[in-house]
């Protein structure tokens, strides 16, 4: 049996580590592992152990013997509460610490080698209200606290907000998020009091009817924001009601949206998108580059870490006028749109056709004539034919999923054998698997870490590679 409740106590555990889910990690003297709740690297407990697992324990702590100097008070609220951001309890420099520690350990153990240079992790300068979209959910029958189910009277039901983790059908409230900045708390909480004091039916998740089911913000560096509403009933009147509420209170609002969306998912990359008032798109700007954003349009997250994400990428590849570049899993071609002006041409591939059709849009807006690119199953359509058609590649920037690239992409990159490698992740442990594959043929010259998502654990590497065949080195 995997699972096992137990109720026991161990003492002076000395927390080491932290896991994804923000748990401390320790070791007892024989060894046995134990994931413990709201601890840091540091801190020296007595612990009350209430599961078993295959291979660890979960416990919590009751006893502070000594407190870590990295431990630190979250500044929202809702910490511990809605899952979004496990790590604000740590220091943001020991946040930093232990995502270039993960980094290196990936590398080392399932890559099984080392960079010839490892650059000190890249931190983000504002570790909060970083995030430039933010999607939150209606719901009828929210998260209560203990507090709240204690009171006596009626409580209000409605939220708007988080799901619950491992609660699909909860909803946590949210007062104020930390990781957008203003006026997105403003605008969800302005819109959430409306719909109360309006009656408007708040979406019920289980039973799958109600009216108001996401609310999505964006925003971009230069103040422009875009509101899209996702209604699940096509309530015309309470619609325009709810819009123009939204409009008056807030006139500044670039692009007001909405859609209605009757079906299982409130996934919205199916759906047709209504402009109610001003664009149906905003504009970011990276360096001398704008892109056009619409509602379904994916773009880094975090806009500032993003130019410094890219600019790394472009130093590493040190591009030259007359090299080819193709670029792997190319999103809306944000990388490759940065660095076309700095070779012959670009072509990027990516298998999501609204992408390739924004990228496509992207270089025509900035007059950007020698970037290509290609819609497909990246495993199927990075083959021998495409190779011909536009030519070998110098270069080859690759920025795939977190599940890494298929081994069958691989093999053409081994096959191709480009001069250099520029090999951007979101999941350091499958891009180490990845440099496993081709440590025979290709040397690590430099790697380096860039945190795009404080007080998480996920972190970018970027990982410069170099074809043993070509003497010359980065």
């Amino acid at each position: 049996m995997s699972r096992k409740s137990i109720n026991k106590i161990e003492l002076g555990l000395q927390v080491i580590d932290i896991n994804a889910k923000g748990m401390g990690v320790a070791k007892s003297e024989e060894g046995a592992v134990y994931f413990i709740k709201n601890v840091v690297p540091g801190d020296v407990v007595d612990v009350r152990v209430y599961k078993k697992q295959r291979g660890y324990f979960e416990a919590e702590p009751t006893k502070w013997i000594t407190s870590s100097e990295d431990r630190t008070t979250p500044p929202c609220e809702h910490f511990g509460v809605c899952g979004g951001c496990k790590w604000q309890h740590l220091a943001y420099k020991a946040q930093l610490k232990f995502k270039e520690k993960a980094v290196l350990h990936n590398l080392k153990h399932i890559g099984k080698s080392e960079p010839q240079e490892i650059l000190p992790i890249l931190g983000s300068e504002n570790p909060y209200f970083y995030r430039n979209k933010m999607e939150f959910s209606f719901s009828n029958n929210r998260w209560l606290t203990s507090e709240e189910i204690a009171e006596e009277g009626t409580i209000e039901r409605n939220g708007l907000g988080f799901h619950k983790p491992r609660m699909w059908d909860k909803i946590v409230d949210i007062n104020q998020c930390h990781l957008q900045a203003d006026p997105s708390n403003e605008i969800r909480n302005a819109i959430r009091a409306f719909a109360l004091e309006e009656g408007l039916e708040f979406f019920d998740p289980r039973a799958q009817q109600g009216f108001l089911r996401t609310l999505m913000i964006r925003n971009t560096l230069k103040g422009e924001v875009m509101v899209l509403v996702q209604f699940f009933e096509n309530q015309t009147e309470n619609i325009h009601k709810l819009l123009n509420f939204i409009k008056d209170r807030f006139p500044k609002i670039t692009s007001l949206l909405y859609c209605i969306n009757s079906k299982g998912n409130d996934s919205i990359y199916d759906q047709e998108i209504f402009c109610f008032y001003g664009s149906d798109y905003i504009t970011e700007e990276l360096e001398d580059l704008k892109f056009r954003i619409t509602a379904k349009s994916f773009y880094q997250t975090n806009p500032k870490q993003a130019a410094s994400l890219y600019g790394i990428a472009k130093e590493f590849a040190q591009l030259k006028p007359e090299q080819t570049v193709y670029d792997l899993y190319t999103g809306t071609g944000t990388i490759a749109l940065s660095l076309a002006k700095l070779c012959k041409k670009i072509i990027g591939i990516e298998s999501v056709p609204e992408a390739i059709e924004a990228a496509k849009e992207n270089a025509s807006f900035n007059k950007i004539d020698n970037a290509f690119f290609e819609v497909g199953d990246m495993k199927v359509c990075f083959n021998d034919a495409f190779i011909e058609h536009y030519g070998k590649a110098d270069v080859v920037i690759t920025d795939p999923p977190r599940d890494g690239m298929h081994k069958d992409v691989v093999a053409q990159l081994l096959k191709l054998n480009p001069e250099q490698i520029v090999y951007v992740s979101c999941n350091s442990a499958t891009q180490a698997r990845d440099l496993e594959l081709m440590k025979a043929q290709y040397n690590i010259i430099k790697s380096q870490a860039v945190d795009m998502f404080p007080q998480t654990h996920h972190v970018e590497n970027i990982v410069l590679l170099q074809s043993k065949s070509n003497n010359e080195i980065a």
